[in-house]
């Protein structure tokens, strides 16, 4: 409710006004958090655990810019108004985007490569490997194997089944819609934006909202100079 009265308070304000008391508060911030460690929870929990599609090197990348980008939304989440804070979200969101659409976009070309009739396309493409190396050198596949460890093959984001395992009702007809469109699309029959496309979208989404909130706050800041 509190979120609700600033909103219409600062719709009668300047946009760059508007811009930077929405950033002030902590609503956007833990919406940040929310949007990106439930994609991280839906990867994990839902598709590698529940529909055994196994993550691939650049998968477990996407999802290390994804755990960058929820740091860096509880920071600044802790008090908003407060510069310290606030840049290291800011600076931590940025980072995350960053490196999450530049590992979206190579996984998408190595889909596009391995999924091509022309055998050609495969020439060159690398970037699937099951020792991963992250930024900062850390450690994560050692540290949180079952998060951060590849186990799958890049562009081949279909359910593999462990035999022996006996299926819900529930779990089969994901598990046959994901097999028959050859992997995992938003909409699958109609084989409508691949798993590195819509996770480019998000990274890209995320990316322009920081963006121009920064330039908002950059205003701000010049004007108070």
């Amino acid at each position: 409710m509190n979120f609700l009265k600033g909103l219409w308070r600062s719709l009668k304000t300047s946009p760059v006004d508007t811009l930077v008391r929405w950033q002030e508060t902590r609503f956007l911030w833990l919406l940040m958090v929310a949007a990106m460690g439930g994609l991280i929870v839906l990867a994990h929990s839902f598709f590698q655990i529940y529909l055994y599609m196994a993550p691939c090197e650049q998968c477990v990348y996407i999802r290390f810019a994804m755990f960058v980008m929820v740091f860096g939304g509880i920071v600044a989440a802790i008090n908003p108004k407060n510069l310290v804070l606030k840049l290291t979200g800011c600076v931590a969101a940025f980072y995350g985007s960053i490196i999450g659409m530049k590992y979206a976009i190579k996984l998408n070309g190595i889909h596009y490569a391995v999924h091509n009739p022309d055998p050609d396309a495969l020439f060159g493409v690398q970037g699937c490997s099951t020792e991963p190396t992250f930024p900062f050198n850390l450690p994560l596949a050692s540290w949180a194997p079952e998060w951060f460890k590849p186990t799958g093959d890049c562009g081949y984001d279909s359910p593999v089944v462990p035999d022996g395992v006996t299926l819900s009702s529930v779990q089969k007809w994901f598990i046959d819609l994901y097999q028959q469109s050859e992997g995992w699309y938003l909409i699958p029959p109609w084989h409508f934006m691949n798993m590195a496309q819509a996770c480019l979208l998000a990274f890209g989404t995320c990316f322009i909202l920081l963006l121009i909130m920064s330039i908002a706050w950059g205003i701000k800041l010049s004007r108070a100079k």
